[in-house]
């Protein structure tokens, strides 16, 4: 899979609402996972909330989300951030360290709860970065 670039937004609890509409508007196949799916049931009202989701219209375009993790900050104006994700560890991981040199890693690039390895920064720019990358299937 090549890798992709993609927006990428936080909410404060209506992600899955929001995706349904922009569904609505530019059609294609929304997938959702939340925050129970991962075994996080204990986050009580958060179990249902939107851990990510993904929107891929037949246009090709790609929109994905998630709401808030519990004990994060929402900050609203500054809740759009930019995902890379793929397959190709060694392009993604050269991406990473770029973007993270001189910027803050708030989730260190490391081996995650749904099997990616998955890391976020905020570049010297002020820019929030998403990198995921999905383990080669066999």
């Amino acid at each position: 899979m090549p890798s992709r670039l993609n927006p990428y937004i936080a909410f404060d609890g209506d992600a899955r609402q929001a995706m349904e509409f922009y569904k609505g508007i530019f059609g294609g196949t929304l997938t959702v996972s939340t925050f129970g799916d991962f075994g996080q049931k204990e986050a009580g009202d958060a179990a249902d909330k939107i851990m990510h989701s993904m929107l891929e219209t037949d246009s090709g375009f790609t929109l994905m989300a998630a709401d808030t993790p519990p004990g994060m900050e929402y900050k609203y104006g500054n809740n759009i951030s930019v995902s890379l994700s793929g397959d190709n560890a060694a392009e993604l991981r050269g991406y990473w360290d770029k973007l993270s040199g001189g910027g803050t890693v708030s989730v260190p690039l490391e081996k995650q709860m749904w099997g990616d390895v998955f890391g976020m920064c905020t570049d010297r720019f002020g820019i929030t970065w998403l990198v995921n990358i999905s383990e080669q299937q066999a």
